[in-house]
């Protein structure tokens, strides 16, 4: 009896897994046309990121040539990305793509550049809400070219719109690659109101059902997740999936959430002006101008004096 290595069970799958993609999709030529790519994905999003920020501080810039060129540029890009996501989710559902692809994909690309210029003001308010809630920013300058969390919301509010209208794949591997960027993980569905502040940001994560309201402030370490994400279901047993599963909280305008934080529950609300301290466990609403914190943990505080030095070493697993 042959025994089966840890190795030779990954190699057996991947050689079954390149087989069922292999099956699934002979004919369809070069994997290159109908696979989206990260690697486009990740120069759009860098792009994109290069062109909004000047935009913030001379907009009258927009309307030169070379500016013009270079969304047009990323009009292009998302336009090719568009069609590759959108033929391989109906090659994976077992549909036909559509023969009026590339135009559906140019009425997507169009839609998505008339919110340009609305994501470039939700920007300006992100920016001036750093501004105002962090007393270690310098400027906007600083913030614009080092704060992870202003660099984690710009990327999700564009791919936010994406996902609203069905686009598959590629708002989640926008928000991903930013996640891997700046540590913060905001899914594409979680919608966001103006003047949103991440300070540090590392360990955020937001999930697709959490709405936010204007002027909230995070700190890093929270999370807005799920509770119980897998109890709902329907009647042949499968997850019910999306933003039909209201799985996340909701957080109303002006409220500050301190580091550690959870708050979970779709059903739980965290009122305007609220203040919730850090490492707090949430899953039930509260109301407007509540604060919520933990009572003060139990301190052990050992001395210098030599008296305690054996109890301190000895008894102490530290």
């Amino acid at each position: 009896m042959l025994m089966t290595t840890p190795n030779n069970d990954f190699e057996c799958l991947a050689k079954e897994f390149r087989a069922a993609i292999g099956d699934r999709f002979a004919g369809e030529g070069d994997s290159q046309t109908w696979l989206p790519s990260k690697e486009e994905i990740r120069a759009f999003c860098r792009q994109y990121l290069e062109v909004l920020f000047p935009v913030f501080f001379a907009p009258s810039e927009a309307a030169k040539p070379n500016n013009a060129a270079i969304v047009e540029s990323l009009d292009l890009q998302l336009g090719e990305q568009i069609v590759r996501a959108m033929r391989f989710d109906c090659n994976c559902r077992g549909k036909v793509p559509p023969e009026d692809l590339s135009m559906s994909a140019e009425d997507l690309v169009a839609t998505i550049h008339g919110k340009y210029a609305h994501l470039a003001h939700l920007l300006a308010t992100d920016l001036a809400a750093a501004l105002k809630n962090d007393p270690a920013a310098s400027g906007l300058e600083e913030i614009m070219l080092s704060y992870p969390g202003l660099e984690a919301i710009t990327v999700q509010r564009l791919a936010h719109e994406i996902y609203k209208l069905k686009v598959p794949y590629l708002p989640r591997i926008m928000t991903e690659l930013a996640h891997s960027r700046t540590g913060i993980d905001i899914h594409p569905g979680a919608t966001i109101g103006e003047s949103f502040f991440i300070d540090h940001g590392t360990g955020v994560v937001i999930g697709e059902t959490a709405t936010i309201g204007k002027n909230v402030t995070l700190y890093h370490g929270v999370t807005l997740g799920a509770f119980n994400p897998t109890s709902r279901r329907d009647a042949g047993g499968e997850l019910v999936r999306g933003i039909t599963n209201k799985r996340h909280p909701d957080i109303e305008d002006n409220v500050t959430i301190y580091a550690g934080a959870t708050i979970i529950g779709g059903d739980t609300r965290i009122g305007h002006h609220s203040i919730i301290g850090g490492n707090v466990w949430l899953t039930h609403s509260v109301a407007p101008y509540s604060r919520v914190a933990m009572r003060d943990p139990e301190l052990i505080i050992r001395d210098n004096n030599r008296a305690s030095d054996r109890e301190w070493f000895l008894g102490s697993a530290i």
